[in-house]
C-alpha cells in the first residue's frame, strides 16, 4: 500500500480512533444494509445497559430460534421508528433520543452526557455507549457502491465519510461523488431523516459536511477551523491540517456530546407570496466548527470562572447565530457545578419576537427532553409583560425569552425583587435581532441611565448592556454573553478580554472574512461605487484617452451616469435607471434594492418622487416602491399634512411591510433608520445611499445586501454622499482584508486584455466557441471542448515549468491566473458605468468568467471541468445574449458588433441570425416551396412588426422567457401581424396563413429574440 494513496489515509484515521476508545471494523461484516443497522452493537448495548427490558423480548430461557425472532422484533421496530417522518417524531435522531417501545418493553438506544455526576447509573451508561468506525461499507441495496467509512453509535448509523488525499485527488472529487454517485433514494443509510445524520468529505486540507444528500442540489458546508481568520485550515505540525477532525471532533466524548446535545431539527413554515400556499421545510442542524468551538469554550470558561463574567462572541453575519444562541442557552441552563448544584438559576435571551417565538423556541424544545423549559415573554403590553416576567423569574423557568424593550424590566426585577435575591442568571443578547428605532427607542432610553447619547437614532442590545454595566446590575451574579457581528467600541471595552499584549479582544471570533470566503455572505464592497467616482470615470471615458472605436460612437455612457444628481428628483432618475440597467435582471428578474435616506422626511419625499418618476415614464406597471419609517411625518411639500407608513403604502393590503416586499409586486424599499439592521432579505441586490454613514452604522447598513441565495453573485451599491475611504476604514475594523474595488482608469480593461493575449494561452477560436455555446445553449460538450483546449495549454505549461524548476515561467503563469480574476472583477465594476463598445471585450468577459474556475490553484483538478456553478448574472452579459450575438450567414466565426449592451437606452441594432434559427425557419416552410432566403425575409419582416405589438410587449415584460414562449397571446396576435406585413412577401405569407398551427412560427420568432426585442421596444417607448 503506497503511503500517498487514500488507503493509507483511511488506515491512519481508523487506527487513531481504535486507539482512542472506538470499536473498529476493518470491513462491513455484520452490517445489515437492508435495515441500515449494525445488529451486534444494538443488542450488545441493550444487554449491557437494559438487560431486564431485553429479557422481556429475548427471553434467556427460550430456544435460539425464539431468541432470534425476539431480536428481529426489536430491529424491525427500530426500523419502523427510523422510517417515520421526522415531523411526526421519527427518524434516526428521535430513535437515539427517545425511548422506543417494543411490545411490553421500552428501550433507550443512547445515553447523552449527564448534566451532573451524582447519578452513578447514568454516568456508567454514558461510558458504555458503543462508538464504531467501519471501513469500506457496501451500503447500497441496488448495486455494489461503497462508502469509505461509516460511524455508528450503539449500532445506529450517525455519519458517513468519504476520504480524499490531496496527493492523488481533491475535495471537489469527494463532493461530486456524494452528489452524483450517492443517490439517497431507497438507500436506508443515505436517506434524510432515516439514515446517517451527517455526511463528511475529508481531505488533508479541508472538511466539508452536509446533513442532506439531494443529488445535484446537495449543499455542503465547510467544517473548517479557519486560517488567518479566513477560510481553510491552518497547518498542524507533523500531520495534515485536518487532523483536528479525528483528533478533536471524533474524540469519543466530544462526538457523543455533539450527537446528544447539539443536533436538532428546524421545521419552518413558508408561504408562497403569489398563491399563498403554505409548505413546511425541515433541516437538521449540525454545528459548524466555529459554533461547536464557541459553545464548548463558553461552557468550559463558565465552569472554570463561575457566574458574574462577560463574554463577547463576535460572529459575522452568515455564522448561524440563532443556532449558536440556542445551543448556548441550553448549555447554560443545564450547567452544574462540581458539587451538583446549578450554575445559573435561569437564562434570559434577548432577541426579537419573531426569533423568540419561532426558531429559538423550537430549537430549545428539541434539545430539552422536558417540556416547558422555554418561556417567551412577547405578548401583551409593557405592564402585562412585566407581570409575566416577574412570574417566570420567581417560578424558576430555565430559559426566558424577552425582547429588547422588555429586557430593562427584567433587570429591574432582578435588582429589586426580594424573592430573586442571590439568584444567578445568564443573559444572552442577540445584537443582530434586537434594536429599536423611533418611538420605541425613545421609550427605551427613558428606562436607561447610561450608554446612549441623545443623538443616537437607535438603541440596541449593546446600549442596554452598557447601561446595565454602568449601573453595576448583577455584579458577581449575572454572566453576560453578547453575540454580535459588529461590536461597538464600548462593547469591546466592557465585555472584551485582554490578550497577552493587554489589548481587549473578543472571546471567540468568526470573521466577516471567513464568512465571505466560505460563501455564507457576499462581499458588498466588490461593486461599491460613489457617484463622484462614476462621474469621474464617465468623464474620462468621454474624452480621447479611452481606447475605443470612435467611428461607431460606441463609448456610450450608461444613462444613469449622465443624470447629474442635484436634488431628490434627479437622484431618483439616477436610482431608477441604474436599477433597471444593473440590478433589475439579477436573480431572474426578482432582484430588489434599498434606498437609504437621511431622515424620515427625506424617505417620504423619495417615495413621492419615485412614484412620480415611474408614472411619468410609464414604468409604474413594472416597478413598485415601498417606504419604511416609524411614527408620523408632517411635510406639506409632499402632499398630505401627515404621512404614516400605512398611508404611504396602500399596496400592503393588510400584509406586513416585510411580507409585501418579499413578493413580486415591489422592487424598491426606501428606509429611514428602520430596516438598516437585522433585516434579512436575500433578494436585496442593490443599495442607493443618500445618508452619511460611518463606523458600525456603515457596516451594518451596507451588509443588508450580503445575504446569500442561489444565483446571487453580485451586489451593487451607489453612494451619493460618503467617502469610500471612510467606508473602507469602517469595514476594516471587522474584516481584516477589506478592499474596495476602485479601478479609476477605464483603460485597465484594455491593459489586462493585452497582457492575457500576450501569453498565447487562450485561442480566439475557443473564446468564440465558448460564447456561442454559452449564449445559444447549443451543447454542453461544445462548451467543454473549447474550455478544455485553453485549460490544457495552461496546465501543460504549468506542469512543464514546475518539472523544469522554471520559476520565471511559474511566476508568469501565476500572474496570468491573477489577471484573469482581476479582469472579471474590474469588468463587473466598470461595465456598470460605460459601454466599451467592443464585442471582443464582451466575449472575453464571458469566456474568462467560465475559464477562471478551471485554472484555480488550490483544488483545481486538471482532469475535470465543471461549469455547473458558473452563473452569468451581470445584466450586460445577459443583454449580449439578448442581442443574439452569434454566427451570421456568410461570415462564419465572426460575431456582430453590439453598441449598447445593457444600457438603459437601447438603440436599434442589426441582428444576426444563428444557424439553428435558420434551421427552424427551413423546418417552418418545409414543403411549401418557399426558399431559405424568402423564408428569412418573411420572418424578419414579421419580427419587425410583431415587436411593435403592445400586447406582446406586455407579455414580454410580465413573463420569464419560458412562460413567454408558451403564452397564448402571441399566437392569437400573429394572424393580424401577418396580414399587416403581407406586402412584398405574398408567397411566404400565403404559406403561413394556410398553416393550421402557428406554434412553430412562435418558436422561430422566440429564437430570433422576440422576448428580448419586445422588452427593449417597451423600454424605449417608456423612456421616449
Amino acid at each position: 500500500m503506497a503511503i500517498h494513496h487514500e488507503d493509507a489515509f483511511e488506515t491512519e484515521l481508523c487506527e487513531h480512533l481504535a486507539a482512542h476508545g472506538w470499536e473498529y471494523s476493518p470491513d462491513d461484516l455484520g452490517y445489515d444494509r437492508e435495515r441500515g443497522l449494525f445488529e451486534d452493537d444494538i443488542i450488545g448495548w441493550l444487554q449491557d445497559t437494559q438487560p431486564e427490558q431485553l429479557a422481556k423480548i429475548v427471553k434467556p430461557e427460550a430456544s435460539e430460534v425464539s431468541q432470534a425472532q425476539g431480536r428481529k422484533q426489536i430491529l424491525d421496530r427500530i426500523v419502523q421508528v427510523l422510517a417515520t417522518d421526522t415531523m411526526n417524531g421519527g427518524g434516526t435522531l428521535a430513535a437515539l433520543k427517545t425511548p422506543i417501545g417494543v411490545l411490553n418493553a421500552k428501550f433507550s438506544l443512547f445515553q447523552a452526557r449527564p448534566a451532573t455526576t451524582l447519578n452513578a447509573v447514568t454516568v456508567e451508561r454514558f461510558r458504555m455507549n458503543r462508538v464504531r468506525v467501519m471501513r469500506q461499507v457496501e451500503y447500497s441495496t441496488k448495486n455494489g457502491n461503497r462508502l469509505d467509512l461509516a460511524l455508528f453509535v450503539n449500532g445506529i448509523p450517525v455519519a458517513t465519510i468519504e476520504l480524499k488525499t490531496d496527493l492523488t485527488q481533491n475535495l471537489q472529487a469527494g463532493l461530486k461523488q456524494y452528489a452524483t454517485d450517492r443517490r439517497p433514494d431507497g438507500e436506508p443509510l443515505l436517506s434524510f431523516g432515516r439514515g446517517a445524520l451527517v455526511h463528511f468529505v475529508v481531505t488533508n486540507e479541508e472538511v466539508h459536511m452536509t446533513t442532506k444528500l439531494d443529488g445535484a442540489n446537495t449543499r455542503f458546508l465547510p467544517f473548517n477551523r479557519g486560517k488567518g481568520n479566513g477560510a481553510g485550515n491552518a497547518p498542524i505540525p507533523g500531520t495534515s491540517p485536518t487532523a483536528y477532525f479525528w483528533q478533536e471532533i471524533l474524540e469519543r466524548e466530544t462526538w457523543l456530546d455533539i450527537i446528544g446535545r447539539f443536533l436538532h431539527y428546524r421545521f419552518e413554515e413558508k408561504t408562497d407570496p403569489i398563491d399563498g400556499k403554505k409548505t413546511y421545510t425541515r433541516s437538521l442542524r449540525f454545528p459548524r466548527y466555529h459554533q461547536w468551538r464557541a459553545v464548548t469554550k463558553l461552557e468550559k470558561a463558565v465552569l472554570d470562572e463561575g457566574p458574574g463574567h462577560n463574554y463577547l462572541i463576535q460572529h459575522s453575519a452568515g455564522s448561524g447565530k440563532t443556532d449558536s444562541i440556542a445551543w448556548t442557552a441550553h448549555r447554560m441552563a443545564q450547567l452544574h457545578k462540581p458539587d451538583g448544584t446549578k450554575m445559573f438559576d435561569g437564562v434570559i435571551v434577548v432577541s426579537d419576537r419573531q426569533v423568540l417565538d419561532g426558531q429559538l423556541q423550537r430549537a430549545v424544545e428539541q434539545l430539552e427532553t422536558t417540556s416547558g423549559v422555554f418561556e417567551p415573554i412577547t405578548r401583551g403590553g409593557d405592564a402585562s409583560k412585566s407581570k409575566q416576567l416577574a412570574a417566570a423569574l420567581l417560578a424558576g423557568r430555565q430559559i426566558i425569552g424577552v425582547t429588547l424593550q422588555t429586557f430593562p424590566h427584567a433587570l429591574i426585577e432582578i435588582e429589586n425583587n426580594a424573592g430573586l435575591a442571590g439568584r444567578k442568571y445568564a443573559v444572552i443578547a442577540d445584537e443582530a435581532h434586537s434594536s429599536q428605532t423611533g418611538e420605541a427607542a425613545a421609550s427605551l432610553k427613558q428606562v436607561l441611565t447610561a450608554g446612549t447619547s441623545d443623538g443616537d437614532e437607535t438603541v440596541d442590545a449593546e446600549d442596554v448592556l452598557a447601561d446595565m454595566m454602568a449601573r453595576k446590575v448583577g455584579v458577581g451574579t449575572v454572566s453576560f454573553f453578547a453575540f454580535t457581528a459588529t461590536p461597538k467600541g464600548k462593547t469591546v471595552e466592557l465585555f472584551g478580554r485582554e490578550n497577552e499584549q493587554g489589548v481587549k479582544k473578543e472571546f471567540d471570533l468568526y470573521s466577516m472574512k471567513q464568512a465571505i470566503e466560505e460563501g455564507f455572505i457576499l462581499d458588498v464592497l466588490k461593486n461599491y461605487i460613489t457617484y463622484d467616482l462614476a462621474f469621474s470615470i464617465a468623464h474620462t471615458a468621454g474624452g480621447t484617452d479611452v481606447e475605443v472605436d470612435t467611428t461607431k460612437a460606441n463609448t456610450e455612457l450608461m444613462r444613469w451616469v449622465r443624470l447629474h444628481p442635484t436634488n431628490i428628483a434627479q437622484k431618483v432618475a439616477v436610482i431608477v435607471e441604474h436599477f433597471r440597467a444593473n440590478v433589475r435582471t439579477e436573480l431572474g428578474g426578482r432582484a430588489k434594492a434599498m434606498v437609504v435616506t437621511g431622515s424620515r422626511k427625506e424617505a417620504v419625499r423619495y417615495k413621492v418622487a419615485i412614484d412620480k418618476y415611474l408614472k411619468d415614464n410609464k414604468l409604474d406597471g413594472q416597478l413598485g416602491a415601498l417606504v419604511a419609517f416609524s411614527g408620523t411625518v408632517t411635510d406639506p411639500e409632499s402632499g398630505a399634512e401627515e404621512h404614516t407608513e400605512t398611508s404611504m403604502n396602500p399596496g400592503l393590503k393588510g400584509r406586513s411591510l416585510e411580507a409585501a416586499f418579499g413578493g413580486d409586486e415591489f422592487q424598491v424599499l426606501i428606509v429611514a433608520s428602520k430596516f438598516q439592521t437585522g433585516f434579512d432579505q436575500p433578494l436585496l441586490v442593490g443599495m442607493y445611499v443618500d445618508k452619511k454613514l460611518s463606523g458600525i452604522t456603515a457596516v451594518q447598513t451596507l451588509s443588508r445586501l450580503n445575504r446569500v441565495i442561489p444565483g446571487k453573485e453580485n451586489t451593487y451599491i451607489l453612494d451619493f454622499v460618503n467617502d469610500p475611504d471612510e467606508i473602507l476604514t469602517a469595514f476594516q475594523t471587522y474584516y481584516e482584508d477589506a478592499d474596495l474595488t476602485k479601478p479609476s482608469d477605464p483603460n485597465i480593461i484594455h491593459t489586462m486584455l493585452s497582457k492575457l493575449r500576450s501569453m498565447n494561452i487562450i485561442d480566439n477560436h475557443d473564446v468564440d466557441g465558448v460564447v456561442d455555446a454559452w449564449l445559444n445553449k447549443t451543447s454542453h460538450n461544445a462548451l467543454y471542448s473549447h474550455i478544455k483546449a485553453s485549460r490544457d495549454v495552461f496546465w501543460t505549461r504549468w506542469n512543464d515549468a514546475v518539472e523544469a524548476s522554471d520559476d520565471l515561467e511559474v511566476g508568469r503563469l501565476e500572474e496570468f491566473r491573477g489577471t484573469v480574476n482581476s479582469f472579471v472583477r474590474a469588468y463587473d465594476f466598470l461595465s456598470q458605468i460605460l459601454d466599451y463598445g467592443d464585442t471582443d471585450i464582451e466575449k472575453w468577459a464571458i469566456f474568462l468568467r467560465v475559464y477562471r474556475r478551471v485554472i484555480e490553484r488550490q483544488d483545481a483538478d486538471s482532469r475535470v471541468i465543471n461549469t455547473d456553478e458558473v452563473v452569468l448574472t451581470h445584466y450586460r452579459l445577459r443583454k449580449l445574449d439578448a442581442r443574439n450575438l452569434g454566427l451570421t450567414p456568410g461570415k462564419s466565426g465572426e460575431l456582430t458588433g453590439i453598441t449598447e449592451a445593457g444600457s438603459g437606452q437601447p438603440r436599434e441594432v442589426k441582428y444576426g441570425l444563428l444557424q439553428d434559427v435558420i434551421d427552424k425557419i427551413n423546418d417552418l416552410f418545409s414543403g411549401t416551396g418557399v426558399s431559405e432566403t424568402d423564408g428569412i425575409a418573411v420572418t424578419e419582416t414579421i419580427m419587425r412588426h410583431v415587436v411593435e405589438n403592445e400586447k406582446i410587449q406586455a407579455e414580454a415584460m410580465a413573463n420569464t422567457p419560458v412562460d413567454f414562449e408558451t403564452s397564448p397571446t402571441i399566437e392569437s396576435e400573429l394572424e393580424d401581424v401577418i396580414y399587416a406585413s403581407a406586402t412584398g412577401h405574398n408567397d411566404g405569407i400565403k404559406a403561413l396563413l394556410q398553416m393550421e398551427n402557428l406554434g412553430p412560427l412562435v418558436k422561430v420568432l422566440v429564437a430570433m429574440g422576440l422576448y428580448e426585442k419586445s422588452r427593449d421596444e417597451a423600454e424605449r417607448n417608456a423612456s421616449s
